[in-house]
């Protein structure tokens, strides 16, 4: 697993003990990130169940100004914390070891995410929960989008608080599900 563009470009990132983590892989991330724009111009991001971090990781190599890490599994958050130091980036990160459903429930209304990663264990039913939470609590930029990574077999809302897909992604057994506020 690397960092595949921007400022630590071809960085290796460690990954999370055992078998309990799924991470992104390398096409899924580059196709992802060529979608909801290859390089941001500053803006924060969230990494919920951030696993390795490489998605926020990935965000921020590639412009973001800051994103916070939030996972409650000490192996996952200890690994972030490598990888953040590995990549040079600990001035740009927040690592929060708490379980993410309590964490986003915990945020202020003011609080504002140019992306938000949502990548829970495939195995816990517990999305329609945390979307609606982010998105009752408009924690996306008017630009924002949501990033849900999920088993393809598993069918996401088009609309949902507020939120509605704008596009789908599909990789065999992974999907990304793309939200952005509704416009109507």
């Amino acid at each position: 697993m690397r960092i595949i563009a921007g400022d630590a470009r071809g960085g290796r990132l460690k990954m999370v003990p055992g078998k309990h983590v799924r991470p992104t892989a390398d096409r899924v991330k580059e196709s992802l990130f060529s979608v909801i724009g290859p390089f941001f111009d500053g803006g924060k991001g969230l990494d919920l169940f951030a696993g390795t971090g490489a998605l926020g990781l990935e965000a921020l190599s590639r412009g973001l100004d800051h994103v916070t890490f939030v996972d409650d599994a000490r192996a996952s958050v200890d690994t972030v914390k490598e990888n953040v130091r590995l990549t040079k980036m600990t001035d740009r990160a927040t690592l929060i070891k708490r379980d993410a459903r309590t964490y986003v429930k915990t945020l202020a209304d003011q609080e504002k995410y140019t992306v938000i990663f949502l990548d829970p264990p495939y195995h816990e039913g517990f999305y329609e929960t945390i979307l609606t939470c982010i998105g009752e609590k408009e924690l996306l930029t008017d630009e924002g989008t949501l990033v849900v990574e999920h088993p393809s077999k598993l069918e996401m809302p088009g609309k949902i608080a507020g939120l509605s897909v704008y596009r789908q992604l599909s990789y065999g057994d992974t999907a990304i599900t793309l939200y952005e506020y509704s416009q109507t």
